[in-house]
């Protein structure tokens, strides 16, 4: 079986690398993938034109109360990093993964929570569950598990939710593993709070070793996989597995010396969290 799976996925790979994707694209140069890097990019010059920011005025301007609410939320929380990409994506009219999403009140709401990962698969999953679900993700690139501590009552929002998708990897992966794990159980407690399907998402591979002192190991990512199995079998909480997924195909749809991937790898991605979502949701 997992033979099998292994082969649907590179047989996949092969067609969509080949595929002209229009969504799901590459990550920006230089997206954050610790807390020190987000930190860093929290305090630099925002890349946003006068003239780009009169026109996100006037786009503001054509809003419902809704819209605007979330636009909001986005500009509170996005940061300098992120928000002029947002912003240059909704001036040129492309789909982003942070935008508004009008929920069909006769299907399931979900809710998407992880770093720049799950920023990159959050189109493929929400166009693969269109119809089925209401995709919405948090309006950020989660980081850390202390910035979840901090921040998920914001990411949560007023609604109430049916399936919340998490993960938490790539940003704590220097953080000491008993804090990791303490981290993981008080998120998972708050979660479990809200009444959603809890589903958790292991964490990507690390790319083939490289010259960048800052970019994830194996080692490191053979251990958040590790501590997160390990809590998620005990609480019962099922699992997307993104690493042994992906961990075949690496070379083909992983950047070079980078965490992030390439579009044909988010599509893969994002179709299996929608196939576990829909396995998961009929249980």
């Amino acid at each position: 079986m997992k033979n099998s799976r292994k082969l649907q996925a590179i047989l996949l790979a092969g067609t969509l690398i080949h595929a002209s994707l229009s969504v799901c694209r590459a990550a920006p140069e230089g997206e954050p993938t610790n807390a020190k890097e987000a930190a860093k990019q929290q305090h630099q010059k925002p890349g946003i034109t006068p003239d780009l920011r009169e026109r996100e005025v006037r786009r503001k301007a054509a809003m419902t109360p809704e819209q605007l609410a979330w636009e909001q939320t986005l500009e509170a929380n996005l940061g300098n990093f992120y928000l002029p990409f947002y912003y240059k994506d909704m001036d040129a009219g492309h789909e982003t993964a942070w935008d508004y999403v009008k929920d069909d009140p006769a299907l399931p709401r979900m809710l998407i929570i992880g770093d720049s990962i799950s920023r990159g698969y959050t189109l493929a999953v929400r166009h693969a569950l269109a119809d089925k679900v209401n995709v919405h993700r948090a309006p950020a690139n989660c980081g850390p598990t202390t910035s979840g501590l901090k921040n998920l009552d914001v990411w949560l929002g007023q609604g109430k939710w049916d399936v919340i998708t998490w993960n938490f990897g790539i940003h704590d992966r220097q953080t000491d593993p008993e804090i990791y794990r303490k981290n993981l159980e008080t998120l998972w407690k708050r979660l479990q709070a809200t009444g959603a399907k809890l589903i958790w998402v292991r964490t990507t591979p690390a790319p083939p070793p490289g010259n960048l002192e800052s970019k994830f190991t194996d080692q490191q990512c053979e251990r958040v996989n590790a501590i997160a199995d390990a809590m998620m079998k005990t609480n019962g909480i099922p699992e997307v597995d993104l690493y042994g997924l992906m961990k075949p195909i690496l070379k083909d749809l992983q950047g070079p010396n980078d965490v992030h991937f390439k579009p044909a790898g988010y599509e893969i991605m994002g179709q299996e969290i929608a196939k576990v979502v829909v396995e998961e949701t009929r249980k």
